[in-house]
């Protein structure tokens, strides 16, 4: 199957996978419903609509941001939420809580910015000194320097009483988004499609420092600019829906497997896919213990756990 053909069929099949989302739910409502019930209009506008939306956008900067930190650490077992950015933008949400308690969102969402920032430049630091020959290091490290930033984050809250209130930014799940409370994933988009604008630089930092600095590229510049984009778009995921682990591992790997590193020809397809992987985990999680939820993080993390053995034994496969 060629790129154009693989992306064709992504975007009829995310679309059947939104209108699919905007009738399933607690209330019962079927597509005629929207012509003569001007409650389920409402409910569309309100509810399902700002919910579908935040769910395609999320899975697709996720995995937008799994890509670039893949390629800035030249390794495919690592992802923002595996490796301590995800844990570093919720602490920077808690030190805001707990130092400005009136503060606005958008300062809660700088905080967790700066502090999702340093988290990655603390990482990338750590994983320069580890072996080159031994890859497998680099995500184990990520796992416990993240577990140290989670359990920084879970003795500050529970020192300030705020266990309940951190597990809403360590479990992703989407039942509280409405209209007017999702419009911040928007910046997370715009973050996101900007990539794409210097998506050859980014294949080509994957190469190497070295090889990078001989072809002439500012490889510490764009090392800065992609850690600055998946701290924001981390730091806007954690702060709106949560952390939802493995979208950002197993979507480039898989995309990469199957049509190579060629950012400018594959980033598009990574978005498609994140956004189509998580809305079918954001509906399976209506439904398989209906009318309850399961968290969307809780479903794609046993999906991504499975997947992630897979990526472990497969043989790559790239197209030609």
């Amino acid at each position: 199957m060629t790129r154009r053909m693989a992306g064709f069929l992504g975007i009829l099949t995310l679309m059947a996978l939104a209108v699919l989302s905007l009738f399933v739910g607690v209330i019962d409502m079927d597509p005629s419903d929207l012509f003569r019930d001007p409650e389920a209009i409402r409910l569309v506008i309100t509810s399902r609509f700002p919910r579908t939306i935040a769910v395609i956008i999320t899975g697709a900067v996720l995995a937008i941001a799994g890509t670039i930190m893949q390629q800035i650490l030249r390794n495919r077992f690592v992802e923002p939420m595996t490796t301590g950015t995800g844990q570093g933008a919720a602490l920077g949400i808690l030190l805001a809580t707990v130092m400005i308690p009136s503060a606005p969102l958008l300062v809660r969402m700088g905080f967790a910015s700066g502090t999702a920032l340093l988290a990655s430049i603390g990482f990338l630091l750590i994983v320069r000194r580890l072996p080159p020959t031994q890859p497998l290091l680099v995500p184990l490290v990520g796992l416990v320097y993240g577990g140290l930033l989670g359990a920084a984050v879970t003795f500050v809250a529970y020192q300030y009483d705020l266990l309940q209130y951190i597990d809403v930014w360590m479990t992703g799940e989407f039942s509280g988004v409405l209209k007017g409370r999702y419009e911040l994933l928007w910046i997370a988009a715009l973050v996101g499609a900007l990539t794409y604008l210097v998506a050859d630089q980014f294949s080509i930092v994957g190469l190497g420092r070295t090889v990078s600095l001989n072809l002439g590229l500012n490889y510490t510049q764009v090392v800065l600019i992609g850690l600055v984009s998946i701290s924001i778009v981390t730091a806007l995921t954690v702060v709106t829906v949560g952390m939802i682990p493995f979208v950002g591992l197993v979507v480039p790997n898989i995309i990469s497997r199957r049509f190579g590193d060629n950012l400018r020809q594959t980033l598009p397809m990574v978005a498609i896919m994140g956004a189509g992987l998580v809305l079918i985990s954001d509906i399976l999680g209506r439904v398989l213990r209906y009318p309850f939820e399961i968290p969307v993080g809780t479903v794609f993390g046993v999906i991504g756990a499975v997947v992630f053995l897979w990526l472990l034994y497969a043989r790559p496969h790239h197209a030609r």
